[in-house]
């Protein structure tokens, strides 16, 4: 067996929170830690999923030999269902939580290929050719979360997941002794998460949070309506505890939520008797200070429970004064003025309306702050470091933590996508790097949505629409149906600018149908005309279809 050198890199999850996918390379083998997705902003519009591109996967088909899962997140699993449309993967190795997701997930996305997943714990070890991979348990916001060691002949690669330093969690605790055994043992290159690398301190347990919302159930005196992420199961699960505790019926919303409840109860993560679960159509049947109701929507979403909630648009469901609804997340940047808007609406409605403050834990972070970052580098005592899990600057602060540690700069890589570094003979260094853009998926279609598609969506949320229908005779070379100018999206509040746009239309056409012509160039002229009028009079750009019918001859 050729003894060659190991290759770390990124497919997704450098200078960039989502679609985390890292991978292990030499000539003979690949393996992969985790296939996550990132939710798309505003700036994407009409697009579902942003995934990584896979193509350097697909020149190295043979050599992938499985997929690693750290835990049950989106951006740690969200990516499965199109990256086994995109390639054969042998096998997918997942804690017991995150491996019902993801049968889950590939039944909703009807992925009909029979995928080989095992399950694993702290105690496995897996042998994959010249990998040998184990596992620690973390504390996260999702139970069932694990850091991977990847055992090579070059030396050893620690990924932490996704971890924060609780030492009163709710469930499991972190694995600080078989974390310091592993530093102890000598580890190569350490992966680690750089979530909330800005923020000096240690993250709050998840015990503040409890407590919070015990205050706030022993306010409430109407119903207490809970938004979270559906995938935060360790919160979900607190609430209904909480629920339980106070002699109230749980009702949920959202189809994501009902799916990680369904799946969290029959492994007895979350525990609530089947008489305390109630369908939203009921909630009337019971007094107001008897329900609590769990739903999404709590980063202010259009479509989500909560938004439709506020919008009156939900048919089950609408805001009663004394209400008390609860954010229970932060804010993902960018989803600000959306949040806002929502809890506006909520408080006009006569509720009130709970957010994470200083004063009131509603939420904690499941990422690590700058002191448990130092405190897992002194464990792990890594001679190589690469942060990963984070925007650009994430990523730059934690290295910095590693220097003011100790670490020489040289031994530090911030990487972006793409970028390769190797590990031979215990030693690190720069490697080669390839094109890693990512890939914008419209629906749940592998085909990614091309760039010209994204830029048309963005002139018409911009700039909005104008359609020009003209009728002609091209056998006689004349107009037969004056153009009729139809806008969309777009404000025409200058006067007669239909009617000029109409009339500049006609006079070229007149001209241009008399000689011998082809619809595409009558079109390419509509469009000049048009365009040319448009910015000249509103600095505008719209999109400009032009609909050309020809007399049946």
């Amino acid at each position: 067996m050729i003894n060659s050198a190991v290759s770390i890199y990124a497919l997704g999850g450098l200078c960039e929170v989502g679609k985390n996918t890292y991978c292990i390379e030499t000539e003979e083998s690949l393996i992969i830690i985790d296939a996550g997705v990132m939710f798309p902003d505003e700036s994407l519009p009409g697009v579902d999923y942003v995934i990584p591109d896979y193509s350097h996967l697909k020149t190295a088909r043979q050599k992938i030999k499985g997929l690693f899962i750290t835990h049950g997140h989106e951006d740690h699993i969200g990516g499965i269902p199109f990256l086994v449309q995109t390639l054969h993967i042998p096998v997918i190795y997942a804690p017991r939580l995150a491996a019902a997701l993801i049968r889950h997930k590939l039944q909703d996305m009807h992925i009909r290929e029979n995928i080989n997943i095992v399950e694993i714990d702290s105690d496995s070890v897996i042998e994959l050719n010249e990998f040998k991979v184990s596992f620690f348990y973390v504390t996260h916001s999702i139970p069932d979360s694990y850091g991977i060691v990847v055992d090579t002949k070059h030396g050893r690669i620690v990924h932490t997941g996704d971890f924060k330093i609780d030492l009163t969690p709710v469930g499991h605790e972190i694995e600080l002794t078989k974390i310091a055994q592993i530093g102890g043992e000598g580890v190569d290159l350490l992966l680690s998460d750089s979530t909330n690398a800005e923020i000096e301190g240690y993250t709050p347990s998840e015990t503040n949070v409890l407590k919070a919302i015990r205050e706030i159930f022993d306010i409430a005196s109407g119903r207490v309506i809970l938004s979270t992420f559906s995938s935060n199961i360790s919160r979900i699960q607190q609430v209904i505890q909480v629920a339980v505790e106070h002699n109230r019926y749980v009702a949920i919303i959202g189809r994501s939520m009902e799916n990680a409840v369904d799946i969290s109860r029959k492994f007895g993560i979350i525990k609530i008797p089947d008489r305390r679960i109630i369908p939203i159509s009921e909630i009337r049947n019971y007094k107001l200070n008897e329900v609590c109701i769990l739903c999404t929507g709590s980063q202010g979403e259009s479509m989500a429970a909560l938004s439709r909630i506020a919008n009156d648009e939900h048919k089950d469901l609408t805001i009663i004064p004394g209400d008390s609804v609860v954010f229970s997340s932060s804010a993902i940047p960018g989803n600000g003025v959306l949040i806002d808007n929502v809890i506006n609406k909520l408080t006009r409605k006569g509720a009130t309306v709970f957010t994470n403050s200083i004063l009131l834990s509603v939420h904690s972070s499941g990422h690590p702050c700058k002191q448990e970052l130092r405190l897992m580098l002194r464990l792990m005592k890594p001679k190589y470091f690469m942060p990963i899990h984070g925007e650009y600057h994430m990523l730059k602060i934690h290295s910095e933590i590693a220097q003011s540690l100790g670490m020489p700069k040289s031994n530090i890589f911030v990487l972006e996508n793409g970028e390769m570094i190797k590990l031979e003979n215990h030693k690190v260094s720069y490697d080669s790097s390839f094109v890693c853009e990512p890939v914008y998926i419209d629906g749940r279609d592998i085909n990614e949505v091309s760039s010209s598609v994204l830029k048309d969506r963005e002139i018409l949320k911009n700039d909005g629409l104008v359609t020009v229908a003209v009728g002609i005779d091209s056998s006689k070379g004349i107009i037969t149906v004056n153009p009729i100018v139809i806008t969309k999206a777009f404000i025409c509040n200058y006067k007669n600018i239909k009617e000029e746009i109409a009339e500049l239309v006609r006079k070229k056409l007149e001209v241009l149908v008399a000689s011998k012509t082809t619809f595409s160039q009558i079109k390419a002229v509509i469009r000049n005309v048009v365009s040319q009028y448009i910015f000249r009079r509103t600095e505008r750009e719209p999109m400009v279809i032009p609909v050309v019918m020809d007399k049946i001859k």
